[in-house]
This record gives C-alpha cells, sequence and structure tokens, in this order.
C-alpha cells in the first residue's frame, strides 16, 4: 500500500530523474533515493541516477487484487535518458494487466505526448505535474494530445496561482459570420479534456507556502466545470500538522474507473 493519498499502490520501473523547473527544488523522491542509497538498498546504489529496472517490469503480474499505480514514483518515466524501447516495454505491460489502472505522471509533457500518444488503453492515465501558470501553459497542450481515458493534472507542490481555464483546448466552429469559440482545457462540452485535478502544497525541508486563495479559487475553476477535485495536502515542514482538510472537510473526488475485462491472470 502507498501513503499517496490518491493512489493505492506504486510501481517503480524507472527511478531517478533531474531537476527541470521550480517544482523540483526540493524533490522528495530525491531525499528518499539519497536515504535509500545511504541505507545501501540496491536498487538506489547510484542514489538518484536514472535508472532502468528490467527484474521489475513483471511485478504488476503479481498483483492478484485490482489496484490504483502510480507509475514510476521515484522517477520520470518520460526522462529523455529513459530509451524509447524500455518505455514501449512499460506500456506493453500495462496493456497486459487490464485489471489494475495505472497513473503516469510526467513533468515531461512533450515526450510523453510524442511516444505515449496512441499507446493509452482505457486502463492507462495521462497526467502532468504543473507548480505554477508558466508549467501549466507549457505541459497542459500536450498532455491534450493524448489520447488517455483520464487525463489528469497534479499541482503540487503548488507554487503560484494557476487559472486553468486561460489555456485553450482548440476552437469550435460558428456558422459563417460568427467569431469561433475558444474551448478551454476543463470544459465539459467536450470529452478530452482535464478529467481530474489534485491539489497539494508542498512539504518537508524548506517548505515553500502555498497561499489558500490558490487552492480556493483552483477548486472554483473545477467545481464550476464539474471536474474531480482532490485536495492532498496543505504541505509545510509538518504535513501531518497541517492536515489535508478545507473548507472543514476532505476533498477526496476522484475519475470513474471503467472496468476492465479479465485479463484471464
Amino acid at each position: 500500500m502507498s501513503k499517496i493519498e490518491w493512489t493505492e499502490t506504486t510501481w517503480n520501473p524507472v527511478t531517478g530523474c533531474t531537476k527541470i523547473s521550480a517544482g523540483c527544488q526540493h524533490c522528495y523522491a530525491e531525499r528518499m533515493a539519497k536515504r535509500l542509497q545511504a541505507m545501501g538498498k540496491p536498487s538506489y546504489r547510484d542514489g538518484f541516477k536514472v535508472t532502468c529496472h528490467e527484474d521489475r517490469l513483471d511485478e504488476p503480474f503479481r498483483w492478484r487484487k485490482p489496484c490504483l499505480v502510480f507509475v514510476c514514483s521515484m522517477g520520470d518515466l518520460f526522462h529523455e535518458e529513459v530509451p524509447i524501447q524500455f518505455i514501449d516495454h512499460v506500456f506493453k505491460v500495462m496493456d497486459s494487466n487490464p485489471r489494475h489502472t495505472f497513473q503516469v505522471l510526467t513533468k515531461r509533457a512533450p515526450r510523453m505526448a510524442a511516444l505515449g500518444g496512441a499507446a493509452w488503453h482505457p486502463n492507462i492515465w495521462a497526467g502532468v505535474t504543473v507548480e505554477n501558470q508558466q508549467a501549466a501553459d507549457q505541459r497542459i497542450p500536450d498532455l491534450l494530445k493524448c489520447s488517455a481515458a483520464v487525463r489528469f493534472v497534479s499541482c503540487e507542490p503548488l507554487l503560484g496561482p494557476i487559472d486553468l481555464t486561460r489555456i485553450n483546448y482548440g476552437t469550435l466552429e460558428c456558422p459563417s459570420g460568427s467569431k469561433p469559440v475558444v474551448i478551454n482545457a476543463l470544459d465539459n462540452t467536450v470529452e478530452d479534456r482535464i478529467n481530474w485535478v489534485i491539489l497539494g502544497g508542498e512539504s518537508g525541508p524548506g517548505a515553500r507556502l502555498m497561499e489558500k486563495e490558490w487552492v480556493l479559487d483552483i477548486k472554483r475553476q473545477c467545481d464550476k466545470a464539474n471536474v474531480p477535485f482532490f485536495f492532498k495536502q496543505w504541505g509545510g515542514v509538518n504535513k501531518k500538522k497541517a492536515g489535508r482538510r478545507l473548507q472543514g472537510r476532505t476533498w477526496d473526488a476522484m475519475p470513474v474507473i471503467a472496468e476492465s475485462p479479465d485479463d484471464g491472470s
């Protein structure tokens, strides 16, 4: 079982990463990898260096009970140092295990769109991490190119306000003489939009503060568009003390998980 609130377990065929944006500054996975390296764990002998673990590829076949799986919680599947052939192998494993639902989250949206754009079976969700407006503007358009059943956005750590409605999905053609209507990424009139939003503050040493109004504004956007909203945590140095209650309650909305046919395993 995973301690990450929005999933059930993790699968790490790839570990390690390199920093590419502001949200990477206090990476929890890097801290954990260095701790595991110090403990002498064989899988982390190279610390947080990008590493492909072929010996982990068969793990989902051994999980008898259907579960929600966060893929590469300790790295980024679409890192430029991960070979295309290995990414293809990971997708084949996910395709071969339809009883599980795989949540693939990346900061490298262009490579995800290019390499996994047509490979999204119903049990594979596509997600991008966006920590501020700049990251959202850069990564969400590529997310929308993926033909996944669920496209999700993780605003964690949230480092500034984000207006998801300013990101264009496309335009709707109108009768002659009328201006085209711009459709945004949350628009509930289109199927291929953002289907889920996760939000959380940064935690651990040096955690940067998250403003309550940033959180409420994104929640209002989701409510208006009828997009499931999951509030993970306020964060801070002591995230347990800060908790995860917003407006007096927890918010744990999830996308509807489509039932997959039995794969015979």
